[in-house]
């Protein structure tokens, strides 16, 4: 069966840091994308790492705080943040296909989302 899981997540202060993990069985996967949703939006884009490559992107707003990064044999994929912003606040999600490079708001039809990982940036 496929399943992906999405860790790491927490309440952490403006400025703080964390690193999320994806975990992913049933499926393969060249890349893998990192989603969040806040409450009352549409899931939106944030970043995406190739598995081979090795690259990635990310949208506008985190670049320069979000890193992805390949994983190991346990984990697909990490997210790394960096000086969180309240406007951080979402659940996390992880998929094994990015957000549009060039629009990283465009709904993406996928079938396979995880629960995600509640990410909140408070004071």
């Amino acid at each position: 069966q496929v399943q992906l899981v999405e860790s790491g997540g927490g309440l952490v202060q403006p400025g703080g840091s964390l690193t999320l993990s994806c975990t992913v069985s049933g499926l393969r996967y060249l890349a893998i994308g990192w989603f969040r949703q806040a409450p009352g939006k549409e899931r939106e884009g944030v970043a995406c790492i190739s598995l081979m490559a090795g690259s990635s992107y990310y949208r506008d707003s985190v670049k320069g705080r979000f890193t992805a990064s390949r994983g190991n044999s346990r984990v697909a994929a990490y997210l790394q943040m960096h000086s969180l912003l309240p406007e951080d606040t979402a659940v996390y999600f992880c998929a094994t296909v990015c957000p549009n490079s060039h629009n990283m708001s465009q709904v993406i039809d996928y079938a396979y989302w995880g629960q995600g990982t509640q990410v909140t940036v408070s004071a």
